[in-house]
């Protein structure tokens, strides 16, 4: 071998081991990124989750971090809490997780009603054909197995403890673990994922507290939530009623498309949404006056119709609040009520309190008038209340319905 050759077979030799180590030192930095990132994660979540089950998330990463700020780490002696956790690439930070724990024992209820539309529109932006075709927005939570273990959507899932008799004095009668995918096309594997990370959480968590609980295992698959409403009048499960309804009563202005999840009667929390699709909204459009015509047109484009229903049984019924014009009101096991609104009835389900509420859309509210409301929202309490053989029902009185 001559002297040429030599020194282009020791210069390629040094090449050689200079891109080696410097792959091993890309190695170790991402290692140390990983592993701090691990650690930060832990610690903003009060140590309820483990950071290599959140940065599994999103196909994997390396780094993640916390936000800095307090109000978004987790403290568990004082709930509610929560921690927040972004994605780290180069110089950017994205969304990617939140970890929410409430009880029943918090200043604000577990379990809101929320006034805000399912469905995003705003006014001046470009109109969709039709504003109500899916619920987008708010979708409703499925339960997970039979309810007893929670609920789910297809960004998060919440997981539900009930701390039974022999827990501490100061340990709340009821839990909520919430694991959320804080990044768009959450995975059905990501779906799984959250899954476990708010149930290991919770098991975490009641531990630590002295919750006596036992905390079923997760069901083997977890379906997409679907978000497309369906026609009402062949609504089944949670929203069979409305269909049953239309049937009795006729068209009228009553809402025509649904989105219904499974009814299980020891779901702990049943919703169904309603809404007033394009064609029924310009049927009923030729009956209306003055301002309300300037509502039907509305409907179409930005401010769409629809309506829900939402019971609560047992330990969530005690943690139910309404969340209107910005002021948290409670809803009390055994009493009945309405306006703003909301409409909400009481009874007695195998022993346990329950609570039925009606919340609607402002507008569709005034063009369904009072009568109607009254109407749907009695068909919704007799049928779950019949469903679930529940007595001592408690409605609201007629003069709620009024406009106000």
């Amino acid at each position: 071998m001559g002297a040429g050759w030599r020194r282009l077979w020791l210069t390629m030799a040094v090449g050689g081991i200079g891109l080696s180590l410097y792959a091993l030192w890309l190695t170790v930095d991402e290692f140390r990124d990983r592993a701090s990132s691990e650690r930060d994660i832990a610690a903003a979540c009060d140590h309820l989750v483990t950071g290599a089950q959140v940065m599994d998330l999103q196909g994997g990463m390396v780094r993640a971090q916390s936000d800095d700020d307090d109000d978004y780490r987790l403290d568990a002696r004082h709930l509610p809490s929560a921690c927040t956790i972004y994605k780290v690439s180069g110089s950017r930070k994205t969304d990617l997780f939140r970890l929410i724990v409430e009880s029943s024992d918090d200043a604000e209820p577990v379990n809101m009603i929320s006034d805000g539309s399912p469905f995003f529109t705003r006014e001046g932006s470009y109109p969709k054909d039709d504003v109500t075709a899916a619920a987008d927005r708010e979708p409703e939570a499925w339960p997970l197995g039979d309810g007893t273990l929670g609920s789910y959507t297809n960004i998060r899932t919440t997981i539900r403890a009930e701390c039974g008799p022999g827990s501490g004095k100061a340990v709340p009668g009821l839990l909520h673990v919430t694991a959320v995918g804080r990044y768009p096309e959450v995975s059905a594997e990501d779906r799984q994922r959250l899954a476990r990370l708010a149930r290991s959480a919770t098991q975490q968590l009641t531990q630590r507290i002295g919750c006596r609980t036992q905390i079923p295992s997760l069901p083997d698959q977890m379906t997409t939530v679907p978000l497309k409403l369906r026609p009402a009048a062949s609504a089944t499960g949670s929203c069979r009623w409305a269909g049953q309804l239309g049937k009795e009563q006729g068209a009228g202005r009553l809402p025509d498309r649904a989105l219904t999840i499974p009814a299980r009667e020891a779901n702990p929390v049943e919703g169904c949404l309603l809404a007033v699709g394009p064609a029924r909204v310009r049927a009923i459009a030729g009956g209306l006056d003055g301002d309300q015509r300037d509502y039907a047109e509305g409907a179409l484009r930005y401010s769409p119709w629809w309506l829900r229903t939402v019971s609560y049984f047992g330990a969530d019924a005690n943690s139910v609040g309404y969340d209107a014009t910005g002021d948290d009101q409670r809803l009390k096991p055994g009493t009945a009520g309405g306006g703003d609104g909301i409409w909400w009835a009481s009874s007695i389900c195998n022993g346990k309190p329950a609570l039925h509420a009606l919340t609607a859309d402002r507008l569709y509210s005034d063009v369904l008038g009072h009568k109607a409301r009254r109407s749907m929202f009695r068909a919704y309490v007799d049928d779950i209340t019949t469903r679930r053989g529940c007595t001592h029902v408690t409605y609201p009185t007629a003069k709620d319905f009024h406009d106000l």
